[in-house]
């Protein structure tokens, strides 16, 4: 059999079911949490910038302010954004715990045309993370034009420093499905789909890796009566109820 064949969010050319939501949101309940240290959760959150992508990018800069107020209550997220586009662009931010400041950062990069870095977006998180604790890996990305064996090397590393990455993948791209996929079968965190009629779901889903990068597990659990939702579901897959 396939290994495709058992991992969540399997490309079928339609939209994210709420199979495919439970199965993603069961994932991060099962991803083991890397040990909290004094401070503020940080989450690397990465974009694919290219032409492709330009319809939904402003949305994402909504979304992506939403995972801040998740987050708020349990000591707060920073966050860290990072995109490719164009000619080899990669850019980085700095670390901040600012969502309106950087949603408006977002908003104000244009897409350009330009092959996938996803590579870069791997290798930068390996390196981050030898300067400091992150706790989690967010891309978004709708396609991927780079050899999958040098990702998955990447994505090894990534998982032995013991960072999952949550891969959300736009659209229906066979090829991107499985790179994607990989990537977050070897670095421990999860796989799901979305489209442009989806926005609730990758609202419910970010919100969910914000809740678990800022307070692991254990916060995720005591936080869940007062969020709802897919926090709720979470914590009751947590506590095997």
């Amino acid at each position: 059999m396939d290994d495709r064949d058992n991992l969540p969010g399997k490309a079928s050319g339609k939209a994210a079911t709420r199979k495919d939501v439970d199965a993603f949101l069961d994932k991060i309940a099962r991803t083991p949490a890397r040990p909290m240290a004094a401070g503020r959760g940080r989450l690397l959150f990465a974009m694919d910038a290219t032409a492709s992508r330009q319809p939904t990018w402003d949305r994402a800069a909504r979304l992506q302010g939403e995972m801040f107020q998740a987050a708020a209550q349990l000591g707060g997220l920073d966050v860290q954004l990072a995109f490719f586009r164009g000619f080899g662009e990669f850019q980085v931010s700095k670390w901040t715990g600012d969502g309106e400041g950087m949603a408006r950062l977002m908003t104000k990069v244009s897409c350009l045309a330009g092959e996938t870095q996803i590579g870069k977006v791997l290798q930068h998180a390996v390196n981050e993370t030898g300067r400091g604790r992150v706790n989690a890996l967010v891309y978004v990305g709708d396609a991927c034009e780079e050899d999958v064996d040098s990702l998955g090397t990447k994505a090894g590393e990534l998982g032995v420093l013991g960072v999952p990455a949550f891969m959300f993948h736009e659209g229906d791209d066979p090829i991107a499905a499985f790179a994607f996929q990989q990537v977050a079968r070897l670095t421990g965190g999860a796989y799901c789909r979305f489209d442009a009629a989806s926005a609730d779901i990758l609202r419910e889903l970010l919100s969910a890796v914000a809740v678990f990068a800022a307070g692991g597990r254990k916060a995720l659990t005591d936080h869940a009566a007062k969020q709802g939702g897919a926090v709720l579901r979470i914590a009751h897959q947590v506590g095997g109820k």
